[in-house]
């Protein structure tokens, strides 16, 4: 009996019961399923964080100096302590790092992590948890913002530490609700500031809103709040090849600038918008362990299922079986007749289940702000899944079939 006969066969008896065939694949097809859809949202918002947040967040073509990494996740607890101790990172650095680097196309200094919320009020009308940063002028050339409406921060705004503030575009909207904005004064924590400018919009990344912010020059933000302990450098360059040979000269003035001896490693972190990524990659190593532990459960229930169903139609068509060994069929053919069935079973249940699973991540791309992306790879393992399955399951039976008598099982009905 040729390989083509066998699937014919194969195929045939799955046809023939339909419904059988798929309560048996259900645990499989809801196994794939899942597996596929979350595989493409972990795939999708890897590539998101990578291709829009972390630019949104940190800037094209930029590195930053922090007091510490972004991802402290891999650092030992002894670690976190040492750099706990680190001094923070002080405009004599921003000095030095926009000495050693003069073809920069932007120095900023920002305040850094935690960042303030607090209520922008105007007349009567309040807006409350508003993102306070307190940059300096250059910030907003680091960070891509064009500005709408009015003008953004000046040098003399920070050095004279004014009482002005640019608004991000959503914020302005909440609060003047169509009026012009400009040179209109906003209280924040009591204070009184005069909105200069509105940054153009910059829209949402997973339903966040990078314009619900207030920019206040830096000078007047440490009056307001007091300095930060996690002060951060931006540095952007014109070209993104130009970021690691500018990172490597940041490097070297600031351990200049710090008396670092040779043997003494950096006491401040160098960081691109990659280790934003990575950092997220951290997170979502959790899911890609948790989910295959999860999918397999399914997996090996929906196995099960299979192999009990193939012991079923092994009973049911021994008197088949008997006819065929008459007829000359060997133990192999039989056995390779049933493992087939067993395995296009498994396998029907894979690409139906890759196919929900497709359909799912793009019925939750469409429906909420989370991407989704299908990659090959895990269409192949789900694949590999159920063909797998119909194999380690499937060998019982197709053994057992295998070994039957032909004159008893002729006999029987």
């Amino acid at each position: 009996m040729s390989f083509a006969d066998v699937l014919v066969t194969a195929f045939g008896q799955i046809a023939a019961n339909k419904l059988r065939s798929f309560f048996t694949l259900l645990g499989i097809i809801v196994s794939v399923t899942f597996l596929v859809a979350v595989l493409a949202i972990i795939e999708g918002m890897n590539a998101y964080v990578q291709e829009s947040v972390a630019d949104a967040m940190i800037g094209s073509n930029t590195f930053q100096v922090r007091r510490s990494p972004i991802n402290v996740a891999r650092f030992a607890d002894s670690d976190m302590d040492r750099m706990a101790r680190r001094p923070i990172i002080s405009r004599d650095d921003a000095a030095a790092v926009q000495a050693a680097i003069p073809d920069a196309e932007a120095v900023s200094m920002q305040s850094g992590w935690p960042t303030p919320m607090a209520d922008i009020i105007w007349r009567d009308r309040t807006i409350g948890d508003a993102q306070i940063f307190g940059v300096t002028a250059s910030y907003q050339v680091v960070q891509d913002y064009r500005i709408g409406q009015g003008r953004g921060l000046s040098e003399l705004d920070v050095e004279q530490r004014r009482s002005v503030v640019v608004l991000g575009s959503e914020l302005a909207d909440k609060l003047f609700e169509g009026a012009d904005p400009i040179d209109k004064v906003v209280r924040i924590l009591g204070e009184q500031f005069t909105v200069i400018g509105v940054n153009a919009s910059k829209g949402k990344v997973l339903g966040q809103s990078f314009d619900g912010f207030v920019l206040m020059p830096i000078t007047r933000f440490e009056l307001v709040y007091g300095k930060r302990s996690t002060t951060t450098v931006s540095i952007k360059m014109a070209r993104a090849e130009d970021v690691a040979p500018g990172m490597a000269r940041v490097e070297e003035a600031l351990r200049v600038a710090r008396h670092l001896r040779p043997s003494e490693e950096n006491n401040f972190s160098l960081e691109t918008s990659d280790a934003l990524v990575d950092f997220w990659r951290t997170l979502t190593r959790v899911l890609f362990a948790i989910v295959p532990a999860i999918v397999s459960i399914g997996i090996v229930v929906g196995g099960i299922v299979i192999m009990n169903i193939m012991l079923m139609a092994v009973t049911e068509r021994t008197h088949e079986i008997g006819i065929r060994k008459a007829m000359g069929a060997t133990a192999r053919d039989i056995e390779r007749q049933f493992l087939v069935e067993s395995i296009a079973l498994a396998c029907c249940g894979g690409v139906i289940g890759a196919f929900t699973g497709w359909l799912m991540a793009a019925g939750v791309a469409t429906a909420s702000p989370l991407p989704a992306r299908v990659t090959t790879w895990s269409v192949v393992l789900a694949l590999a899944l159920g063909a797998g399955v119909g194999v380690i399951f499937g060998v019982y039976p197709a053994r057992r079939a295998a070994r039957l008598d032909p004159i008893t099982a002729m006999r029987a009905e």
